[in-house]
């Protein structure tokens, strides 16, 4: 069973056997993201990032409706200028904090996921929904622009442009269609299935998945070659090879004559 640890107001955090499950958890207002819950969750990423217990982290929201319904807008409606563009400043930094941890992030959308929550969402390494998944980046409705910097990683240029543009709900099965999703199950097996995953990343060698992820985000835009050489370096310095024997320990030796 998960044990929880890290008294929060606005987020849950459970360990469990090389996890770590954030979970959003202001379900009266949709799992809204306040600042209070933003700084929370950057909080959260660090003390998971830094745990030698956790090879693995996923994000949910809490309920059965939402994983989050995006920035908290009563929050936003009572803030001057100043304070506006400071709280950009921070949820900015939020969702680079959360893009560029060393360890994967696993999202498990429970529900809805609208506005900035869609951009925390694609900011993550991947995404396991259910038929409750639905997504709506309401940016351009709200004469506001995000998402530009991750989701067309994830579902390509042509398909981003359209869903941007036009602030149109995408279903679950669109999701899953389009690459959004990587998994689509059903919403009581949704927590099962991410952990399972996790569990699969977690029993890995921690530091080839880091490197693998790490080598991944840095060379986005680069070129083929420079892609080729920069797995090449890593793999002699910083995220140096096992030799074999280490690799291979448990592998059966060849018997001889």
């Amino acid at each position: 069973m998960p044990t929880k640890s890290m008294p929060n107001k606005t987020i849950l955090i459970q360990k469990l056997e090389g996890i770590g499950i954030i979970t959003l958890n202001r379900p009266e207002v949709l799992n809204a993201l306040s600042l209070e819950l933003m700084e929370e969750l950057e909080g959260s990423i660090d003390t998971l990032e830094s745990s030698n217990d956790v090879a693995c982290i996923i994000i949910t929201g809490s309920g059965n409706k939402a994983f989050s319904a995006g920035a908290d807008i009563h929050e936003m409606k009572s803030m001057d200028p100043k304070e506006l563009e400071m709280a950009q400043h921070i949820r900015y930094r939020v969702h680079w904090r959360i893009a560029s941890c060393k360890k994967p992030i696993i999202g498990a959308i429970n529900g809805l996921c609208y506005g900035g929550a869609t951009v925390l969402a694609t900011s993550l390494d991947f995404l396991i929904g259910c038929e409750k998944s639905t997504f709506r980046f309401l940016a351009v409705s709200y004469g506001q622009i995000n998402a530009t910097w991750t989701l067309p990683l994830l579902i390509g240029l042509p398909k981003a442009k359209e869903i941007l543009y036009t602030g149109r709900t995408v279903s679950a099965n669109e999701a899953k269609e389009i690459g959004l999703l990587n998994h689509l199950v059903a919403p009581e097996q949704l927590l099962d299935k991410a952990i399972d995953v996790a569990t699969s990343i977690a029993n890995n060698y921690s530091v080839s998945v880091q490197g693998i992820k790490n080598l991944i985000s840095e060379n986005i835009g680069s070129n083929w070659k420079d892609m080729w050489l920069s797995e090449f370096d890593a793999r002699k310095g910083k995220y140096k090879n096992l030799s074999p024997k280490e690799s291979f320990k448990n592998f059966p030796g060849r018997k001889e004559n």
